[in-house]
């Protein structure tokens, strides 16, 4: 295959690049090029731990770009991240609450779960983590990662020859149906996107709204129901309002007046 001889000829380069693109944040697939890649070293045709180093090394470097831009800019590159994402709605507190359960230890499997993938380094930038333990935890998880993919590219290299040459035979084909899939699914996300704004502007009111009732005297609750972490990273809030982070909704559900008219916000 073309694709197969391109990589062996300029395999580290193309590595390294695809490695570094996803983890900025492009939509490039580097664990099939992970798995082609570990299938060749291999059959010896390429260095496993020169493959296994470049990795990280790309890695490493696209999570220290986007751990600095946390750190600088705050809990908006995050919400950044997660506008441009497939399920916006749960990625800022799905990524919160792993990374406040298990802190540092969260960047050793982050690259395995989708979503949090790219926003944990601008997390622990923004919770101001020192860079040598991010370095060290981010290194192991890069480790991990990419050397899980090219270690299963190395055992089932025989299997990937042939499911390469089977691909070879579809042709243009194959890239027709892996295109349509994929569409299918970003047509799908956005369908349940849609649906679920829909029924949320049923139930909303516009902060104009809101200090008119406020300005009015109107007997109303107010409930910040931001994670801790962006209360902490935008401690301004309205006046009156009761901070309930999320986790502690349950707990603390008691406090809430159940005789007023309640109004939510996050971030």
């Amino acid at each position: 295959m073309e694709s197969l001889e391109f990589l062996i000829r300029h395999g580290y380069t193309v590595i390294f690049a695809f490695v570094l693109a996803e983890q900025l944040g492009f939509p490039l697939p580097a664990i099939p090029v992970l798995l082609a890649a570990g299938a060749l070293a291999g059959t010896g045709k390429l260095s496993f731990p020169l493959v296994l180093g470049v990795a990280v090394a790309g890695a490493v470097l696209a999570d220290s770009f986007w751990y600095e831009l946390g750190r600088r800019r705050g809990i908006r590159v995050l919400q950044l991240l997660c506008r441009i994402s497939l399920e916006p709605d749960s990625c800022v507190r799905r990524t919160e609450e792993v990374f406040v359960r298990h802190g540092a230890r969260s960047l050793l499997v982050a690259k395995f779960i989708p979503g949090i993938n790219t926003a944990a380094p601008p997390l622990a930038g923004i919770v101001r983590m020192k860079y040598p333990r991010f370095l060290a935890f981010d290194s192991v998880g890069a480790f991990l990662w990419a050397g899980g993919f090219l270690g299963l590219g190395w055992l089932f290299s025989d299997q990937l020859e042939r499911v390469g040459g089977e691909a070879a035979r579809l042709g243009g084909w194959l890239l027709v149906l892996l295109i349509g899939g994929a569409a299918g699914y970003i047509a799908w996300k956005y369908y349940q996107r849609q649906r679920f704004l829909r029924e949320l502007r049923i139930a909303r009111i516009t902060a104009h709204e809101l200090k008119q009732k406020l300005d009015a005297g109107e007997n109303v609750v107010v409930v910040d129901l931001r994670h801790k972490i962006d209360f902490e990273a935008e401690p301004e809030a309205i006046p009156g309002a009761l901070h309930v982070p999320p986790e502690e909704f349950e707990q603390r559900h008691g406090e809430i007046p159940r005789d007023r008219e309640l109004i939510l916000y996050c971030t």
